[in-house]
């Protein structure tokens, strides 16, 4: 199937019957005169901050994993603090006036952050039409010319777009083919361009992988999570010219935690309660590597 024929195919997906309710909804929202101010939080300052209807949709689109963002006197305290991420990377986005995507975009916080660096353009992929409904709620005051896709990582081959940068943040660890998710990439990119990522990793020197027999944290869609030699090893076969490591961190309960805009368990309860560098199911606990590769 071509490209621009799962786009449009995918963007039928916005009528499923849970989703196109909360939509229309937004589409019968005024159209507030909002201002986008950018720091840790997405702020949207309303001449009327006061909207029951507003409250209502935001609530209806729970689970939100990634923010905080802010529209009026809402505060929508997200499972993650993306703020902690987006400092990470920050300093590697040399981004201004060259074409960003972000794969795996989730509700477009990073993509919101990301305008302050003034790119030329801003596209995002995900394939979940949740997602994007939360991103088309808050463009819908932000009204940025940020470009959403209803595509995965797959799609990047053949997609019309080649990048300056693309940063995939949290989604290596939940392909079940690691090297192919990274050639594609590349591909996505232009000759010299800069993929920022991060992904699980496992303590030791050995070039192995760690593959979770059922869950990892409670989650069943985790794959291959490698050693940074590993890691390392995987970028060679994926033909990338370089491998930085920007920074190897644990995640903790400072950044990601329950909040009541999500629905179930947030990282408290995925680790052993008697032993937090454990997961439930006995490994290791969760650590990320940030990296800056180069085609």
């Amino acid at each position: 199937m071509k490209i621009i024929e799962i786009q449009q195919e995918r963007e039928k997906w916005l009528l499923w019957k849970d989703i196109k309710p909360i939509r229309e909804k937004i589409a019968d929202l005024p159209n507030f005169q909002g201002k986008l101010s950018i720091s840790d939080s997405i702020l949207i300052d309303l001449e009327n901050p006061e909207n029951e209807n507003i409250i209502e949709i935001a609530k209806t689109l729970k689970p939100w994993r990634k923010g905080p963002f802010q529209i009026g006197s809402l505060f929508i305290d997200s499972e993650w603090k993306s703020q902690i991420k987006y400092s990470i990377i920050e300093p590697f986005l040399d981004i201004q006036n060259k074409v960003v995507g972000d794969i795996g975009c989730n509700n477009g916080y990073y993509m919101f952050r990301m305008l302050e660096k003034k790119p030329h353009q801003i596209i995002g992929f995900d394939p979940s039409p949740l997602f994007r409904t939360q991103f088309d709620f808050i463009n819908h005051f932000a009204k940025t010319e940020i470009l959403y896709e209803l595509l995965g990582v797959e799609h990047l081959t053949e997609y019309k777009t080649k990048f300056d940068t693309l940063i995939c943040l949290g989604v290596l660890y939940h392909r079940s083919d690691p090297i192919a998710t990274l050639k594609s990439l590349r591909n996505g990119l232009k000759k010299g361009g800069t993929l920022i990522v991060d992904t699980f990793y496992i303590d030791g020197d050995d070039e192995v992988c760690l593959f979770p027999e059922d869950r990892y944290s409670k989650i069943p869609n985790i794959y291959f999570i490698p050693t940074v030699s590993a890691l390392r090893n995987w970028v060679k076969r994926a033909k990338f010219s370089s491998f930085e490591i920007i920074a190897e961190l644990e995640t903790d309960e400072s950044e990601q935690r329950k909040t009541e805009w999500i629905e179930g368990e947030s990282l408290g309860e995925f680790l052993d309660p008697n032993d937090k560098n454990k997961t439930v199911e006995g490994y290791p606990a969760p650590k990320r590597i940030y990296m800056k590769l180069v085609k």
